[in-house]
C-alpha cells in the first residue's frame, strides 16, 4: 500500500529521518517496506501491512502512530476544530433507517449545506495522486483524502437527489439494478446490502456510491456518510458482482466502529474550509452495541519467559505508553492494560509481548541456541515389523494395495462366511458386512486388473474382524498364475527377515468352523509354523472360487497371522559365516499315503542324516492317477554341506542309504528308484 513521506512528516513538529532511514527503521520494527518511489518533492513508499494490522494501519494516521512509538516522537494536535451551524440540524434535512443491525454496525450521517463545487487545492491533488488516487473535485477528494488519512471510508450523497429524504440500510431486492459513479451497471443479489432511498438503491454499501445521487459541480447541498459494516457481508457482497474498492477492501478486514464520527467530523471540517459549506449541527447516528476498549492482565515474567531477555518495568511501561496503550492498573507483578479500540489485533497479553518485542527491537535479543532433551519416541514394534514387512514384499515385487474393509453378501455365499459382523447402516450391498478376510478383496484386485497385466504380484497389511468381536491383523499376499513353490519361496524371505530359523510347511487341518469355508483348493494347501504354533496358510484359491470371479488362471495365496508373527520375531542375528566348503545336492522321491504329514518325512531325514544333512526342502508334490490308490509323491532336495571340511562321495552315499534305509522302515512308504 502507498504513503506519501510528505503527509506521513505533516503529522510531527520534529523533522523525520531521511525517506531510506524511515524505510529502514519500518521493516525493522513495523512492516517491510518493499520500495520508495521519488515523486516531485515527494517520496511514496510501497509498505505491505499484515492483515491483522489492516484496521489501523490501512491509513497515513495509523503509520504515523507507528512512527510515534518506533522513534518516541509525539504526534501532533489538530488546532482547528469544526464550527457548526446551530440553526439547524442535520436530523431535520434526513431520517435513517437500518433494516438489517448485524449487517450495519454503526451509520453516522452529517448534513452540509450550500457547498461550493470545484476542483480541489494542489496540496490534497498531489497527495491523492501520490497514493494512486485520481482527483475529481473537492467534496469527493475530500472524502477520499479521510479515508487515506484515517483509514474510514466516506461517501457524499446529493442530499437533493435523495427521494423522501430518506436513509434506508437493507439489502437489495430481487430484480434491483444500480449503475455506479464509474458508470458500470450491475444487478443486485438479495445477500448485496444496499443503502437506498424511500424508491430506489442509491450506492453498494461499503463498496460503490450510484450515479443516481453522486456529487456533481451543480450539487448545492449534501449528505455525507461514514459508516461500519459487517466484513463478511461486504466480502460476500463485493465478491458476488466481481467489484473490489478501496473502500472494499477496508471494510473487509474490519473497522473500528468508534472511528466512523472522528472521520466525519475530519472531513466536515475539510469541506467547511474548501467548499465553504455550512455543517448541520449533530449527527444522525445508529450504534446501537457500543465497541468499548479492551482490558488485558499483563504479567512482568511471560515478558521475560517470551522475549527471553530481561526488560525493566520502566521501559515495558514507556513502549506501551508510546503505542497509546493506557496503563490501568500497575504493581510489582503485573499492568493492567487497556487497549485503544483502533488495534482490534490486540486481544491476548501475548499480542502485548509482541509489542514490546518489536518495539524494542527483537535484533536486541542476543541469539542463545534453545536447551533441551531430546527423548527418543518410544519403539513400537508392530510397526517397526510393519515397515520391514512392507520393504521386503516391495523387494521382492509385489504391490501393497488398500482396500475397503467391507464385503457383501454375495462375497459370504461364494466364500461360505458365516456369522459376519453386519453394519447398522451400510453405505451400500457392497459394503454390508466387516470382512473377516483380506482375501476376498485382494481376488477382486486380480479380476480387476488382469485385463491389464499378466504378472500380478499384490498384498495388504490390515484389520480382519471376526464375529466374537475380536480385530486380528493379517498379512495376505497372493500371486496370478501357478505358482506355489514361488509363494513359499517369498514366505521363507519374509519369516527369515524376522529373524525365524524354525519355519515349515504342515498338511492343513481344518478347524471346524473353517470346514464350512470353501476357500482353499482341497490338495494344494499348507499350514505354515514356527516351531508347532501355526501362524497362516499358503495354498491356492479354489477353482470353483476363482471361475464363479472369473479369474482365468490360478492364484497362489499366503495368509499369515501377522499379531503371531510380531510377537515371534527376533531383531538379533547370529552371524554364521559361510561354509566355504561346497555343498552337495541329493534329490529324493517318496511314495506315502495321501494322509502321511510333510513333516513326519522331513523329521526322518533329518534323523537319519545327521550331522551331514544341513537342510531338506520339498519342491513337489504329485498326486496322479497313475499312482497307487491313496499314494501322492514327494520330492526333496536334500543338502549335505558342514563347516569345516569337504565331504566325501563315500560319507554323502552312506548316509543317503541310511535316509533310505529308515524311510523304508515304514512298510507304508516307499523311495522311489530309478
Amino acid at each position: 500500500m502507498k504513503f506519501s513521506y510528505n503527509w506521513l512528516q505533516s503529522f510531527f513538529s520534529k523533522k523525520l529521518p531521511s525517506p531510506k532511514k524511515l524505510a529502514e527503521l519500518l521493516t525493522l520494527h513495523f512492516a517491510e517496506v518493499e520500495e520508495i518511489e521519488e515523486m516531485g518533492k515527494d517520496f511514496v513508499f510501497d509498505i505491505d501491512i499484515r492483515p491483522n494490522r489492516a484496521p489501523d494501519c490501512f491509513s497515513h494516521l495509523g503509520i504515523a502512530r507507528e512512527i510515534s512509538a518506533i522513534l518516541n516522537l509525539k504526534l501532533k494536535k489538530e488546532k482547528e476544530k469544526l464550527k457548526e451551524d446551530k440553526n439547524f440540524k442535520s436530523s431535520d434535512f434526513c431520517s435513517l433507517e437500518i433494516k438489517n443491525k448485524s449487517a450495519c454496525l454503526r451509520y453516522s450521517a452529517k448534513v452540509i449545506k450550500e457547498v461550493k463545487v470545484s476542483f480541489s487545492p494542489k496540496w490534497l491533488r498531489d497527495r491523492l495522486q501520490a497514493c494512486g488516487v485520481k482527483p475529481v473535485n473537492n467534496i469527493v477528494d475530500i472524502t477520499n483524502y479521510v479515508m487515506l488519512e484515517t483509514g474510514q471510508p466516506l461517501h457524499a450523497f446529493d442530499l437533493d437527489k435523495i427521494e423522501g429524504k430518506k436513509i434506508i440500510v437493507r439489502f437489495a431486492k430481487k430484480g434491483e439494478r444500480i449503475e455506479t459513479l464509474d458508470n458500470e451497471k450491475y444487478e443486485l443479489a438479495p445477500n448485496i446490502l444496499v443503502i437506498s432511498d424511500s424508491k430506489k438503491p442509491i450506492a453498494i454499501a461499503g463498496i460503490k456510491g450510484g450515479k443516481n445521487s453522486g456529487i456533481e459541480f451543480g450539487t448545492k447541498n449534501i449528505l455525507l456518510e461514514s459508516a461500519s459494516f459487517n466484513p463478511q457481508v461486504v466480502r460476500q457482497g463485493s465478491k458476488t458482482i466481481d467489484l473490489k474498492t478501496d473502500a472494499s477492501w477496508r471494510f473487509e478486514h474490519g473497522l473500528d466502529s468508534n472511528l466512523t464520527e472522528f472521520a466525519i467530523e475530519r472531513a466536515s471540517l475539510l469541506i467547511q474550509k474548501l467548499a465553504k459549506g455550512k455543517v448541520a449541527k449533530g449527527l444522525i447516528d445508529f450504534y446501537p452495541k457500543k465497541y468499548l476498549p479492551k482490558k488485558i492482565k499483563l504479567e512482568f515474567d511471560l515478558v521475560k519467559r517470551i522475549l527471553g531477555i530481561e526488560i525493566s518495568k520502566s521501559k515495558i511501561k514507556e513502549i506501551l505508553s508510546r503505542l497509546g496503550f493506557k496503563i490501568l492498573k500497575s504493581s510489582n507483578e503485573f499492568l493492567v492494560v487497556e487497549i485503544p479500540t483502533f488495534r482490534l489485533d490486540i486481544a491476548i497479553p501475548e499480542d502485548l509481548v509482541e509489542e514490546i518485542g518489536r518495539i524494542y527491537g527483537l535484533e536486541k535479543i542476543p541469539e542463545i541456541l534453545p536447551l533441551a532433551t531430546l527423548i527418543p519416541p518410544q519403539k513400537n514394534p508392530e510397526l517397526f515389523w510393519e515397515n520391514i514387512t512392507k520393504d521386503t514384499l516391495k523387494e521382492l515385487g509385489f504391490t501393497e494395495v488398500y482396500n475397503y474393509s467391507f464385503v457383501s453378501k454375495n462375497d459370504a455365499q461364494i466364500y461360505g462366511f458365516d456369522k459376519m459382523l453386519e453394519l447398522r447402516n451400510p453405505l451400500s450391498g457392497e459394503f454390508q458386512f466387516l470382512r473377516p478376510s483380506l482375501i476376498p478383496n485382494l481376488l477382486k484386485n486380480i479380476h480387476f486388473n488382469q485385463k491389464f497385466f499378466k504378472e500380478i504380484r499384490i498384498f495388504e497389511l490390515g484389520k480382519i474382524f471376526i464375529a466374537s468381536n475380536k480385530e486380528k491383523k493379517m498379512l495376505t499376499g497372493a500371486i496370478l498364475g501357478e505358482a506355489f513353490l514361488e509363494t513359499k519361496g517369498v514366505v521363507d524371505v519374509l519369516l527369515e527377515r524376522f529373524g525365524l530359523t524354525n519355519i515349515w510347511y504342515d498338511e492343513y487341518q481344518a478347524t471346524p468352523e473353517d470346514s464350512k469355508i470353501t476357500l482353499w483348493h482341497p490338495k494344494r494347501i499348507a499350514e505354515i509354523k514356527v516351531d508347532q504354533e501355526e501362524i497362516g496358510f499358503l495354498g491356492e484359491i479354489s477353482l470353483r472360487i476363482l471361475g464363479k470371479l472369473g479369474i482365468k488362471e490360478r492364484v497362489t495365496v499366503f495368509d499369515i497371522d501377522f499379531g503371531k508373527l510380531a510377537k515371534l520375531a527376533n531383531e538379533e542375528r547370529e552371524y554364521l559365516p559361510p561354509s566355504p566348503y561346497p555343498a552337495v545336492i541329493r534329490d529324493i522321491a517318496v511314495l506315502v499315503p495321501k494322509m502321511t504329514r510333510i513333516k513326519e518325512v522331513i523329521d526322518k531325514i533329518y534323523q537319519a542324516g545327521y550331522p551331514i544333512v544341513r537342510d531338506v526342502d520339498l519342491f513337489d508334490i504329485y498326486e496322479g492317477e497313475e499312482l497307487p490308490g491313496g499314494k501322492k509323491n514327494l520330492a526333496f532336495h536334500i543338502i549335505f554341506q558342514v563347516p569345516d571340511r569337504a565331504l566325501t562321495p563315500e560319507e554323502i552315499k552312506k548316509t543317503q542309504n541310511k535316509i533310505i534305509k529308515l524311510l523304508e522302515k515304514e512298510t507304508t512308504w516307499q523311495v522311489r528308484k530309478k
